[in-house]
């Protein structure tokens, strides 16, 4: 398995969409802690153990899902730089 594979893994058994938890936003399992809200706050700088103390339902493993969550999609929408040409 890779890294890909194993980052995947790791946030689909915490990152949950339900339509019945917070209109079928992402949540981390068991609460109704949204996962855009997370990710706003470590936008905004905050710490994992600022972001527990904040969400004390959550566990670090849950903000690491949150980053490999955001990772591929970071991924996709940053456009490549051209290479410049070498002659």
């Amino acid at each position: 398995m890779n890294f890909k594979e194993e980052s995947r893994l790791r946030y689909n058994e915490r990152i949950v969409r339900d339509p019945q938890i917070c209109a079928g936003q992402p949540v981390f399992n068991g609460t109704r802690v949204i996962l855009r809200t997370v990710l706003a706050s470590l936008a905004d700088g905050d710490s994992i153990e600022e972001i527990l103390e904040a969400f004390p339902t959550l566990k670090a493993e849950d903000v690491r899902a949150a980053i490999a969550f955001a990772a591929p999609s970071a991924e996709e929408d940053l456009p490549v730089p051209a290479m410049p040409q070498i002659r």
